[in-house]
């Protein structure tokens, strides 16, 4: 790429960002300070109860190689926030560099954050890296939910190659409590098939749930089994995890669905459309 294509590569990037804060006012969280940049967007419906709802929008349709969007939330003592997306997020290929995602999550005592965005969904040759950094205090809670959908099943389409790194760091009154990166890149297709990584499935997923412990999971297990993916239950360090494998999208919302039925509120009415 020549420097004069490169400049005007960059110059048509999406860029967006949104800070915002909420805080609990005579017992009904309310929304405080808000930024808006670039093509992303939020909105807050009606307050539900004592709660806010959030929902998040992408004007420009999608995300491609280079753009940039940033998040960040922070939800006051004794706050109760739930964040979805107004439609599944693309990623589209990319013949260049990869676009980045950064969400920052904080959440002050005695508040609740839920962070259910809908799907996912990475196009063939899509190269993307996320970063979701969260701060919650020794007495707030949390219930965070991602999909990730490889390839397009109902266009026929199969993530082939591409790039995908999401960095997930927790710290619970400011001590780091969980740390994980994911890693897919080159061939993504055949990786997938490896039975150790996905057996053949197309969508993977990730529930966690703090403060959670063993009586977290034994009441999801009990409660949702039989699954129509695969799904593992573990907790330690006072955190619950439900990690999802399926072979298409609509299986996996099916059993977080499940799951979010036996550990936090209802799911977006958005995720039932």
């Amino acid at each position: 790429m020549t420097t004069a294509s490169a400049e005007v590569f960059a110059a048509n990037r999406a860029l967006g960002s949104v800070k915002f804060d909420v805080a609990l006012v005579e017992g009904v969280t309310r929304r405080r300070k808000l930024h808006e940049s670039g093509s992303l967007r939020v909105r807050f419906p009606s307050p539900e109860g004592q709660g806010l709802s959030a929902v998040f929008v992408n004007t420009a349709g999608g995300i491609a190689g280079g753009d940039r969007f940033g998040v960040d939330i922070a939800a006051g003592e004794g706050s109760r926030l739930t964040v979805t997306t107004a439609a599944a997020e693309k990623i589209y290929r990319s013949h260049g560099p990869a676009a980045q995602v950064d969400i920052a999550l904080s959440v002050a005592s005695d508040a609740h954050l839920a962070w259910l965005p809908q799907e996912t969904i990475l196009f063939d040759r899509a190269r993307v890296s996320r970063t979701i950094e969260i701060d919650l205090a020794d007495s707030a809670s949390l219930l965070l939910c991602e999909i990730v959908v490889f390839g397009r099943a109902a266009m026929g389409e199969t993530m082939q190659s591409g790039h995908f790194t999401d960095r997930w760091r927790l710290r619970r009154g400011g001590r780091l409590a969980f740390a994980e990166t994911v890693r897919l890149g080159g061939d993504i297709g055949a990786t997938l098939k490896r039975r150790a990584v996905a057996n053949g499935g197309a969508a993977i997923g990730t529930a966690l749930i703090a403060p959670g412990d063993e009586g977290t999971v034994a009441r999801i297990r009990d409660g949702c089994e039989p699954f129509r993916g695969e799904v593992g239950l573990s907790a330690w360090n006072g955190i619950a995890m439900a990690r999802f494998c399926a072979q298409n999208a609509a299986m996996l919302r099916a059993d977080m669905i499940a799951v979010l039925g036996h550990v936090g509120p209802a799911p977006p009415r958005l995720w039932l459309n």
